[in-house]
């Protein structure tokens, strides 16, 4: 098992193109190869008392079959049940493990992001509190990121989950899948390894972290998936509601806006409000032959229809206008620094501080 390496520039595909199934070698016999790249675990926790210790104890004993380098780091997203004194008292005996205590609930993307912020491994690997991802799993998702991919996300084949869950997971994936371009089969699941750079690119809130992989091949960044064990929950209640599924919906609306027209606003805004005005012209075109030939239509409730169509189409496509110039502006003032981070390698690159 080779040590982490980076992908050579020729290997970092565009966004429609990213993402591929990974089928990694064989394991290697004997003990696994000491991993030379320190990792870093991102586990975000709500109410986990009942989990959470076999889960750390798990996860340790793995990382010490690959003799990695390794922090663990436990959010704890504002739980109530004991879950941060639990993490504490295994920090005594484990100085590798570290808890982050949020002060409420703010759901799961902002605790992964409060996770990603303190990382300071070249590769970062999510996995759940709940003990159904595996982490035997480790070793074949760092040899995906071996094989060249830059994220790896588990695909559960056989998921221990309710049939209303495993049926909403089925619906979500083909509409993202469908909608965004993306080749996943699960992309919300929270077993996810990546490297340092990948994780510096995201910017997670609301409920993103279902598209993290989506995100990822926006960026550039080769995506993939392999599938892994799902194992039964080791103690708690599932925090799945029928809330989270709408609330999904909206937020896969706001990744397809933000990867399609972040730098484009008025192609969308300045179509919709192209077509909202079109309408409303054809229909004040027609009222006008009419009234030409004598009939009324100042009364008539189309007419009014007309005029607010044309002017809120008018409408949109000055707020595209507004928010073009919003992005020229942004891009204007850190186009230097963009240019750095879209870059894989460039020996001749030396960026003065400003």
């Amino acid at each position: 098992m080779a040590s982490v390496t980076r992908p050579s520039p020729d290997t970092t595909a565009s966004a429609s193109s990213t993402f591929e199934g990974v089928a990694p070698g064989p394991a290697p016999e004997g003990q696994p190869t000491p991993r030379k790249t320190t990792i870093s675990f991102v586990i975000p926790a709500y109410n986990e008392a009942d989990s959470i210790e076999v889960s750390l104890k798990e996860l340790l004993g793995v990382v010490d079959d690959i003799e990695a380098d390794a922090q663990v780091i436990v959010v704890d997203d504002g739980s109530t049940d004991g879950t941060t004194s639990i993490v504490r008292s295994l920090r005594r005996s484990d100085p590798r493990v570290r808890v982050l205590r949020l002060r409420r609930n703010q759901g799961k993307s902002h605790a992964l992001q409060v996770g990603l912020q303190a990382a300071t491994g070249a590769i970062v690997i999510l996995m759940d509190a709940d003990g159904q991802d595996d982490p035997a799993e480790i070793p074949r998702m760092l040899d995906a990121l071996d094989g060249g991919l830059d994220l790896v996300t588990g695909r559960r084949k056989h998921r221990q989950d309710r049939f209303v869950k495993r049926t909403t997971s089925k619906l979500y994936n083909w509409t993202t899948r469908k909608l965004t371009g993306v080749d996943g089969h699960d992309f919300n699941c929270g077993f996810k390894a990546m490297r340092a750079e990948v994780a510096r690119s995201l910017d997670l809130y609301g409920d993103l972290h279902r598209y993290i992989p989506v995100l990822g091949a926006w960026a550039g960044f080769r995506v993939g998936e392999i599938e892994v064990n799902h194992r039964p929950r080791f103690g708690g209640e599932s925090k799945f509601g029928g809330a989270r599924f709408w609330r999904g919906y909206l937020d896969l609306l706001t990744v397809k806006f933000l990867t399609t027209y972040t730098n484009r606003p008025l192609h969308f805004l300045g179509s919709l409000g192209t077509a909202l005005g079109a309408i409303g012209g054809v229909i004040l075109a027609w009222l006008s032959v009419e009234w030409l030939f004598g009939t009324g239509i100042g009364t008539r409730p189309l007419l009014t229809a007309g005029v607010l169509l044309v002017i809120v189409g008018v409408q949109l496509i000055s707020l595209g206008l507004v928010a073009e110039l919003v992005v020229s502006l942004s891009r204007r003032n850190g186009s230097r620094q963009r240019y750095a981070d879209a870059l894989v390698d460039d020996d001749d690159l030396v960026l003065d501080e400003d």
